[in-house]
Protein backbone atom coordinates (compact mmCIF):
# COMPACT_ATOMS: atom_id res chain seq x y z
CA UNK A 1 0.00 0.00 0.00
CA UNK A 2 1.43 3.36 -0.95
CA UNK A 3 1.51 6.44 1.24
CA UNK A 4 -1.87 8.13 1.60
CA UNK A 5 -2.90 11.73 2.13
CA UNK A 6 -4.15 12.98 5.53
CA UNK A 7 -7.67 13.27 4.09
CA UNK A 8 -7.58 9.65 2.92
CA UNK A 9 -6.33 8.52 6.32
CA UNK A 10 -9.18 10.37 8.03
CA UNK A 11 -11.70 8.69 5.72
CA UNK A 12 -10.27 5.27 6.53
CA UNK A 13 -10.35 6.02 10.22
CA UNK A 14 -13.97 7.12 9.99
CA UNK A 15 -14.79 3.81 8.26
CA UNK A 16 -13.44 1.74 11.17
CA UNK A 17 -15.91 0.08 13.56
CA UNK A 18 -17.10 2.23 16.46
CA UNK A 19 -15.20 2.09 19.72
CA UNK A 20 -16.24 -0.80 21.92
CA UNK A 21 -17.57 0.06 25.37
CA UNK A 22 -14.85 -1.89 27.19
CA UNK A 23 -12.12 -0.01 25.31
CA UNK A 24 -13.87 3.32 25.91
CA UNK A 25 -14.02 2.62 29.65
CA UNK A 26 -10.33 1.66 29.76
CA UNK A 27 -9.28 4.80 27.86
CA UNK A 28 -11.50 7.11 29.93
CA UNK A 29 -10.16 5.63 33.17
CA UNK A 30 -6.57 6.14 32.02
CA UNK A 31 -7.11 9.74 30.91
CA UNK A 32 -8.93 10.66 34.12
CA UNK A 33 -6.04 9.22 36.14
CA UNK A 34 -3.44 10.98 33.97
CA UNK A 35 -5.15 14.33 34.44
CA UNK A 36 -5.49 13.83 38.20
CA UNK A 37 -1.88 12.67 38.65
CA UNK A 38 -0.01 14.98 36.28
CA UNK A 39 -2.36 17.82 35.40
CA UNK A 40 -1.81 17.02 31.72
CA UNK A 41 -3.02 19.74 29.35
CA UNK A 42 -6.32 19.32 27.52
CA UNK A 43 -4.56 19.21 24.15
CA UNK A 44 -2.34 16.36 25.40
CA UNK A 45 -5.32 14.42 26.70
CA UNK A 46 -7.19 14.91 23.43
CA UNK A 47 -4.20 13.74 21.40
CA UNK A 48 -3.75 10.63 23.58
CA UNK A 49 -7.45 9.88 23.25
CA UNK A 50 -7.30 10.05 19.44
CA UNK A 51 -4.25 7.78 19.36
CA UNK A 52 -5.65 5.18 21.75
CA UNK A 53 -9.10 5.17 20.17
CA UNK A 54 -7.49 4.76 16.74
CA UNK A 55 -5.65 1.57 17.61
CA UNK A 56 -8.59 0.27 19.64
CA UNK A 57 -10.99 0.72 16.72
CA UNK A 58 -8.45 -0.86 14.37
CA UNK A 59 -8.36 -3.94 16.61
CA UNK A 60 -12.18 -3.92 17.09
CA UNK A 61 -11.96 -5.93 20.29
CA UNK A 62 -9.63 -8.60 18.89
CA UNK A 63 -7.76 -10.61 21.50
CA UNK A 64 -9.46 -8.90 24.43
CA UNK A 65 -9.36 -5.32 23.22
CA UNK A 66 -6.83 -2.57 23.75
CA UNK A 67 -5.96 -3.59 27.31
CA UNK A 68 -4.80 -7.01 26.01
CA UNK A 69 -2.72 -5.66 23.11
CA UNK A 70 0.38 -7.77 22.42
CA UNK A 71 3.63 -6.81 20.72
CA UNK A 72 2.79 -8.62 17.46
CA UNK A 73 -0.44 -6.64 17.07
CA UNK A 74 1.39 -3.41 17.92
CA UNK A 75 4.00 -4.10 15.22
CA UNK A 76 1.22 -4.83 12.70
CA UNK A 77 -0.43 -1.52 13.52
CA UNK A 78 2.84 0.41 13.28
CA UNK A 79 3.60 -1.28 9.95
CA UNK A 80 0.20 -0.22 8.62
CA UNK A 81 0.79 3.37 9.73
CA UNK A 82 4.22 3.33 8.09
CA UNK A 83 2.74 2.16 4.79
CA UNK A 84 0.09 4.86 4.94
CA UNK A 85 2.63 7.61 5.51
CA UNK A 86 2.06 8.64 9.12
CA UNK A 87 4.87 10.93 10.22
CA UNK A 88 7.59 9.85 12.67
CA UNK A 89 6.33 12.51 15.08
CA UNK A 90 2.81 11.06 14.97
CA UNK A 91 4.06 7.51 15.55
CA UNK A 92 6.31 8.64 18.41
CA UNK A 93 3.34 10.31 20.11
CA UNK A 94 1.30 7.10 19.68
CA UNK A 95 4.04 5.11 21.44
CA UNK A 96 4.18 7.69 24.23
CA UNK A 97 0.41 7.41 24.72
CA UNK A 98 0.59 3.60 24.76
CA UNK A 99 3.49 3.58 27.24
CA UNK A 100 1.54 5.77 29.62
CA UNK A 101 -1.61 3.66 29.11
CA UNK A 102 0.11 0.36 29.92
CA UNK A 103 1.98 1.87 32.85
CA UNK A 104 -1.45 2.82 34.21
CA UNK A 105 -2.73 -0.75 33.68
CA UNK A 106 0.32 -2.20 35.43
CA UNK A 107 -0.17 0.08 38.45
CA UNK A 108 -3.77 -1.15 38.68
CA UNK A 109 -2.72 -4.78 38.37
CA UNK A 110 -4.54 -5.28 35.06
CA UNK A 111 -1.29 -6.16 33.25
CA UNK A 112 2.05 -7.37 34.51
CA UNK A 113 3.92 -6.61 31.27
CA UNK A 114 4.27 -3.77 28.77
CA UNK A 115 4.02 -4.60 25.04
CA UNK A 116 5.63 -1.24 24.22
CA UNK A 117 8.76 -1.96 26.28
CA UNK A 118 11.95 -1.93 24.20
CA UNK A 119 10.07 -0.61 21.13
CA UNK A 120 12.29 2.16 19.83
CA UNK A 121 10.51 5.39 18.89
CA UNK A 122 11.09 6.47 15.29
CA UNK A 123 13.93 8.90 14.74
CA UNK A 124 12.61 12.35 14.07
CA UNK A 125 14.22 15.21 12.24
CA UNK A 126 14.32 18.34 14.35
CA UNK A 127 12.78 21.02 12.16
CA UNK A 128 13.76 24.57 12.90
CA UNK A 129 10.88 26.88 13.90
CA UNK A 130 9.73 29.11 11.05
CA UNK A 131 10.14 32.70 12.14
CA UNK A 132 9.00 35.74 10.19
CA UNK A 133 11.21 38.74 9.60
CA UNK A 134 10.51 41.84 11.64
CA UNK A 135 9.09 43.70 8.65
CA UNK A 136 6.82 40.75 7.89
CA UNK A 137 5.56 40.70 11.48
CA UNK A 138 4.80 44.42 11.26
CA UNK A 139 2.81 43.86 8.06
CA UNK A 140 0.94 40.94 9.62
CA UNK A 141 -0.02 42.96 12.69
CA UNK A 142 -1.25 45.83 10.51
CA UNK A 143 -3.49 43.55 8.42
CA UNK A 144 -6.74 43.35 10.48
CA UNK A 145 -9.45 45.95 9.87
CA UNK A 146 -9.53 47.68 13.24
CA UNK A 147 -12.68 49.55 12.24
CA UNK A 148 -14.74 46.49 13.21
CA UNK A 149 -15.06 44.82 16.64
CA UNK A 150 -13.69 41.51 15.37
CA UNK A 151 -10.90 43.25 13.47
CA UNK A 152 -9.89 45.18 16.58
CA UNK A 153 -9.98 41.91 18.54
CA UNK A 154 -7.79 40.22 15.92
CA UNK A 155 -5.25 43.05 16.07
CA UNK A 156 -5.12 42.82 19.86
CA UNK A 157 -4.72 39.03 19.73
CA UNK A 158 -1.92 39.17 17.16
CA UNK A 159 -0.14 41.94 19.05
CA UNK A 160 -0.39 40.06 22.33
CA UNK A 161 0.77 36.76 20.85
CA UNK A 162 3.86 38.38 19.36
CA UNK A 163 4.59 40.62 22.36
CA UNK A 164 4.29 37.80 24.89
CA UNK A 165 5.33 34.74 22.89
CA UNK A 166 2.09 32.93 23.66
CA UNK A 167 1.05 29.52 22.44
CA UNK A 168 -2.20 29.58 20.45
CA UNK A 169 -4.00 27.59 23.15
CA UNK A 170 -2.78 29.98 25.83
CA UNK A 171 -3.97 32.98 23.85
CA UNK A 172 -7.52 31.85 23.10
CA UNK A 173 -8.05 30.57 26.65
CA UNK A 174 -6.93 33.73 28.45
CA UNK A 175 -9.42 34.90 31.07
CA UNK A 176 -10.04 38.63 31.42
CA UNK A 177 -8.60 38.42 34.93
CA UNK A 178 -5.18 37.49 33.46
CA UNK A 179 -4.58 41.11 32.43
CA UNK A 180 -2.96 43.67 34.71
CA UNK A 181 -2.98 46.91 32.71
CA UNK A 182 -1.56 48.97 35.57
CA UNK A 183 1.61 46.89 35.69
CA UNK A 184 1.59 45.92 32.01
CA UNK A 185 1.70 42.22 32.84
CA UNK A 186 -0.11 39.13 31.65
CA UNK A 187 -0.60 36.03 33.82
CA UNK A 188 -0.40 33.00 31.53
CA UNK A 189 -1.28 29.42 32.39
CA UNK A 190 0.85 27.14 30.23
CA UNK A 191 1.48 23.44 29.86
CA UNK A 192 0.99 21.37 32.97
CA UNK A 193 -0.88 24.24 34.62
CA UNK A 194 2.35 26.19 35.15
CA UNK A 195 1.81 29.93 35.51
CA UNK A 196 4.15 32.67 34.35
CA UNK A 197 4.06 36.46 34.28
CA UNK A 198 4.93 38.05 30.95
CA UNK A 199 5.33 41.78 30.20
CA UNK A 200 3.06 42.99 27.39
CA UNK A 201 4.97 45.96 26.07
CA UNK A 202 3.50 49.35 25.21
CA UNK A 203 2.21 48.53 21.71
CA UNK A 204 0.37 45.36 22.71
CA UNK A 205 -1.03 47.08 25.79
CA UNK A 206 -2.30 49.95 23.62
CA UNK A 207 -4.24 47.60 21.32
CA UNK A 208 -5.49 45.52 24.21
CA UNK A 209 -6.85 48.62 25.95
CA UNK A 210 -8.61 49.66 22.72
CA UNK A 211 -10.11 46.20 22.38
CA UNK A 212 -11.30 46.16 26.00
CA UNK A 213 -12.91 49.60 25.78
CA UNK A 214 -14.30 49.55 22.21
CA UNK A 215 -14.76 45.97 20.97
CA UNK A 216 -15.20 43.56 23.87
CA UNK A 217 -18.37 45.22 25.26
CA UNK A 218 -19.94 44.91 21.80
CA UNK A 219 -18.94 41.26 21.42
CA UNK A 220 -20.07 40.44 24.97
CA UNK A 221 -23.50 41.88 24.23
CA UNK A 222 -24.03 43.04 27.78
CA UNK A 223 -23.22 39.64 29.27
CA UNK A 224 -20.61 38.95 31.93
CA UNK A 225 -18.16 36.60 30.21
CA UNK A 226 -14.92 35.35 31.84
CA UNK A 227 -12.93 34.92 28.59
CA UNK A 228 -10.72 37.81 27.49
CA UNK A 229 -11.18 37.42 23.74
CA UNK A 230 -14.67 36.88 22.36
CA UNK A 231 -16.27 36.09 19.01
CA UNK A 232 -19.54 37.54 17.69
CA UNK A 233 -21.40 34.78 19.56
CA UNK A 234 -19.94 35.91 22.88
CA UNK A 235 -17.69 32.85 23.18
CA UNK A 236 -13.89 32.75 22.81
CA UNK A 237 -12.64 31.85 19.32
CA UNK A 238 -11.30 28.32 18.90
CA UNK A 239 -7.68 27.55 18.09
CA UNK A 240 -8.81 26.64 14.56
CA UNK A 241 -10.68 29.94 14.17
CA UNK A 242 -7.65 31.91 15.28
CA UNK A 243 -5.43 29.94 12.90
CA UNK A 244 -7.78 30.96 10.08
CA UNK A 245 -7.44 34.56 11.25
CA UNK A 246 -3.65 34.33 11.07
CA UNK A 247 -3.84 32.89 7.54
CA UNK A 248 -6.16 35.69 6.44
CA UNK A 249 -3.87 38.32 7.92
CA UNK A 250 -0.86 36.70 6.24
CA UNK A 251 -2.59 36.75 2.85
CA UNK A 252 -3.53 40.41 3.32
CA UNK A 253 0.08 41.19 4.29
CA UNK A 254 1.46 39.42 1.21
CA UNK A 255 3.20 36.70 3.24
CA UNK A 256 3.70 33.26 1.70
CA UNK A 257 1.38 30.82 3.59
CA UNK A 258 4.29 28.36 3.75
CA UNK A 259 6.12 30.89 5.93
CA UNK A 260 3.41 30.98 8.58
CA UNK A 261 2.38 28.42 11.19
CA UNK A 262 -0.04 28.38 14.13
CA UNK A 263 2.90 29.26 16.40
CA UNK A 264 4.57 31.55 13.86
CA UNK A 265 4.34 34.66 16.02
CA UNK A 266 5.62 32.74 19.06
CA UNK A 267 8.61 31.53 17.07
CA UNK A 268 9.19 35.07 15.77
CA UNK A 269 8.98 36.48 19.30
CA UNK A 270 11.72 34.10 20.48
CA UNK A 271 13.96 34.52 17.46
CA UNK A 272 13.75 38.31 17.44
CA UNK A 273 14.52 38.54 21.15
CA UNK A 274 17.61 36.39 20.67
CA UNK A 275 18.67 38.44 17.66
CA UNK A 276 18.49 41.55 19.84
CA UNK A 277 20.60 40.03 22.61
CA UNK A 278 18.10 38.42 24.99
CA UNK A 279 19.43 35.99 27.58
CA UNK A 280 18.50 32.35 26.93
CA UNK A 281 17.38 31.75 30.53
CA UNK A 282 15.12 34.80 30.44
CA UNK A 283 13.67 33.62 27.15
CA UNK A 284 12.99 30.21 28.69
CA UNK A 285 10.95 31.88 31.44
CA UNK A 286 9.03 34.06 28.99
CA UNK A 287 8.15 31.09 26.79
CA UNK A 288 7.21 28.86 29.71
CA UNK A 289 9.56 26.04 28.72
CA UNK A 290 10.23 23.51 31.49
CA UNK A 291 13.62 22.66 29.99
CA UNK A 292 16.30 24.97 28.62
CA UNK A 293 17.02 22.43 25.85
CA UNK A 294 13.61 23.24 24.34
CA UNK A 295 14.49 26.93 24.23
CA UNK A 296 17.93 26.31 22.73
CA UNK A 297 16.47 25.35 19.34
CA UNK A 298 15.91 29.07 18.76
CA UNK A 299 19.65 29.64 18.93
CA UNK A 300 19.91 27.37 15.88
CA UNK A 301 17.50 29.65 14.01
CA UNK A 302 19.57 32.69 14.94
CA UNK A 303 22.81 30.98 13.87
CA UNK A 304 21.30 29.90 10.57
CA UNK A 305 20.23 33.49 9.91
CA UNK A 306 23.77 34.72 10.61
CA UNK A 307 25.20 32.06 8.31
CA UNK A 308 22.89 33.15 5.50
CA UNK A 309 23.78 36.81 6.02
CA UNK A 310 27.48 35.96 5.93
CA UNK A 311 27.10 33.91 2.74
CA UNK A 312 25.10 36.68 1.08
CA UNK A 313 27.21 39.68 2.00
CA UNK A 314 30.75 38.61 2.81
CA UNK A 315 33.12 38.84 -0.21
CA UNK A 316 34.35 35.34 0.50
CA UNK A 317 31.07 33.95 1.76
Amino acid sequence: MSSTTPAERRRRMNALPPLRESDADAINGFLDALWAETGAARNTLDAYRRDLEGIARWRDGAGGGLAALDRAALFDYLAMRSREGYSPRSNARLLTALRAFFAHLRRRGVRDDDPVALVEPPRQPRPLPKALGEAQVAALLDAPDVGTPTGLRDRAMLELMYACGLRVGELVQLPATAVNLRQGLLRVTGKGGRERLVPMGEEAQHWLERYLSQARPVLAGGRTVPALFLGPDGHPPSRQRFWATVKQAAAAAGIDPARISPHGLRHSFATHLLNHGADLRALQMLLGHSSLSTTQIYTLVAREKLRQLHARHHPRG
